[in-house]
């Protein structure tokens, strides 16, 4: 699976999601393709080619690889099970998880009816727009609910949907004790596959490319 940068015009660069488990074989693809690579540590593991190609490979959840310049033992590290929680919200909807490794030991996942944005003009449009304030802020507060149950313990959380809405959910005080770490998900309105899919990607290997 693998992105372009949308704010980069260098088709030569690309990230690139990879399972742990499959993290020595893409190593060995990389040197196949361009021959040579020499690796190194720098909280990241990164190689360079006989090319002049590189990459630069980061464990999931933001955490700095310190140990020594050898993919079997970077792989582990991915691997390594840590625990975490999982935040996506947008207008209507919401996605909490409790999730350790790639496990998720408990979870919720809800929608709340937001009315969408009208044409009417005056008055109309005014009590529109407290409604739809009104039944935003009712969401957020079943999201934040059911968060403080479900992330009761878990400090690590990535979030993702909305920024507003996440920011919305986030401001309860009862989840002050969470730290948002790498990466934003830009999901759509959270389901459970979609659940699902943000744990496979938060727990993937990210891989930076650069194809001489």
């Amino acid at each position: 699976m693998a992105a372009y940068r949308p704010d980069h015009l260098d088709l030569t660069v690309a990230d690139v999601l990879v399972p742990p488990e499959r993290i020595v074989r893409w190593v060995a693809n990389f040197e196949d393709r361009h021959g040579p690579t020499v690796l190194g540590v720098d909280g990241t593991l990164h190689g360079t080619a006989d090319d002049g190609s590189s990459f630069r490979a980061a464990l999931p959840l933001g955490r700095e690889y310190d140990g020594p310049s050898e993919v079997v033992i970077f792989a582990t590290a991915a691997l390594e099970p840590v625990d975490w929680g999982l935040l996506l919200v947008r207008k209507g909807g919401f996605a909490v998880a409790r999730v350790h490794g790639r496990e998720v030991v408990d979870s919720k996942v809800g929608q709340r009816h937001v009315q969408g944005r009208t044409k009417a003009g005056g008055q109309s449009q005014q009590r529109f727009a407290r409604r739809r304030d009104n039944q935003a802020r009712a969401a957020y507060e079943a999201a934040a609910e059911h968060a403080a149950r479900v992330l009761a313990g878990t400090e690590r959380v990535v979030t993702g949907g909305d920024h507003a809405a996440v920011g919305a959910v986030l401001a309860d005080r009862r989840l002050d004790h969470l730290v948002v770490h790498p990466p934003w998900l830009a999901v759509p309105d959270p389901r459970r596959a979609v659940l699902d899919q943000a744990v496979v990607e938060v727990t993937s290997v990210r891989v930076e490319v650069h194809n001489a």
